[in-house]
């Protein structure tokens, strides 16, 4: 047992330490050569192709818009003269064609009317021309006294009118979706009434050189949208949507609105999603999927567009095979398909 002990374990300990320093030696100077492994790529592009169908367009441009008193009207001298007497104090009440004051005038005598029969200077002869409110509303402000000269045409006072307005700023785009002229809108108070109908819609576009935000723009739509103008001041460029608050709808200045303006709808025409089309109104161009695999470009007539999807009016047919995504179309990624890749498909061998 002692030699065992003594030469047979030594032995067999110095065996292992040298087959463990021979393995790590191989390991570190003479790996095993893996045989080469050429990566061949096994997916192709498809671009997604979607046929032409029949749908429904339902025209809505809903804008952010505010409510807002409408403006007063000026109280302006008809006549060049003196107030003699004043009607209504600044605070007072008043309905269109009330007298506010009177301007009394001299009326100037004939040269040959300026003498009596003895001798003596006629005394001068007045007229009066009375003031009247072009509006129904509150004297907001008054500012001539009795006695106090005026000259014609000169802003003696305002008028505030008990009426409201809402309105919003038109992004240009949204134009082409409002070819028809609308003449109401669906408005919705923000933590208000229930929505409600406006009628009398305007749109107003400034004219080049104007100061005013909507005075002598382009308009659209019916008479009688008062407070028109007041949202494109010094923009030159903005275009402005309002309509009158009806009578009996209670609001107050400075409230948010959504308004709805229905643009039309078309029922049982064809439609196709925006993101096939390179184009958003009257006309584009669309690619059409051809029987051998190859694509052709095709032009196309629009109608009305919802945001995602726009009405065909010529130039394709239901059961038109198009591409999903026109080149150089804007692509809508909730419209990609699960396994889209940048709005492309990949199919997997």
């Amino acid at each position: 047992m002692g030699v065992v002990r003594k030469w047979v374990f030594p032995i067999l300990r110095i065996l292992l330490v040298a087959v463990i320093a021979v393995a790590l030696g191989k390991l570190a100077f003479f790996p095993d050569r893996a045989e080469d492994v050429s990566a061949v790529p096994t997916g192709e592009i498809i671009e997604p192709v979607i046929p032409v169908a029949l749908g429904t367009i339902v025209n809505d441009v809903v804008v952010q818009a505010t409510v807002s008193a409408d403006p007063a009207a000026p109280l302006k001298s008809t006549a060049a003269g003196t107030v003699d007497e004043i009607f209504f104090p600044q605070g007072s009440t008043v309905a269109a064609g009330d007298t506010v004051f009177d301007v009394k005038v001299e009326i100037v005598r004939a040269p040959d009317d300026t003498i009596d029969d003895e001798g003596k200077t006629k005394p001068p002869i007045y007229r009066y021309e009375q003031v009247i409110a072009p509006a129904a509303g509150v004297l907001s402000s008054l500012g001539v006294i009795s006695g106090q000269d005026v000259t014609i045409g000169m802003v003696a006072g305002q008028i505030a009118p008990p009426t409201f307005s809402v309105s919003g700023s038109l992004q240009a785009e949204q134009r082409y979706r409002l070819v028809d002229q609308p003449t109401d809108a669906s408005i919705a108070i923000t933590g208000g009434p229930a929505a409600f109908t406006c009628t009398g819609l305007r749109i107003t576009t400034p004219l080049a050189g104007s100061e005013g935000g909507g005075t002598g723009g382009d308009t659209t739509g019916g008479a009688g949208a008062s407070g028109t103008g007041t949202g494109g001041a010094g923009g030159g460029s903005t275009t402005t949507v309002s309509c009158p608050i009806p009578t009996g709808i209670t609001v107050f200045s400075g409230l948010a609105a959504q308004m709805t303006i229905s643009g039309g709808k078309a029922e049982n025409v064809l439609v196709v999603p925006t993101t096939a089309v390179r184009g958003a109104a009257q006309s584009g161009t669309v690619w059409v999927s051809l029987a051998d695999g190859n694509t052709e470009e095709r032009a196309v007539g629009l109608g009305l567009n919802d945001g995602s999807q726009v009405e065909i009016t010529g130039g394709l047919v239901e059961g038109d095979q198009i591409l999903q995504f026109a080149p150089g179309a804007l692509a809508d990624p909730s419209g990609c398909p699960p396994e889209a890749i940048d709005c492309v498909s990949v199919s997997a061998r």
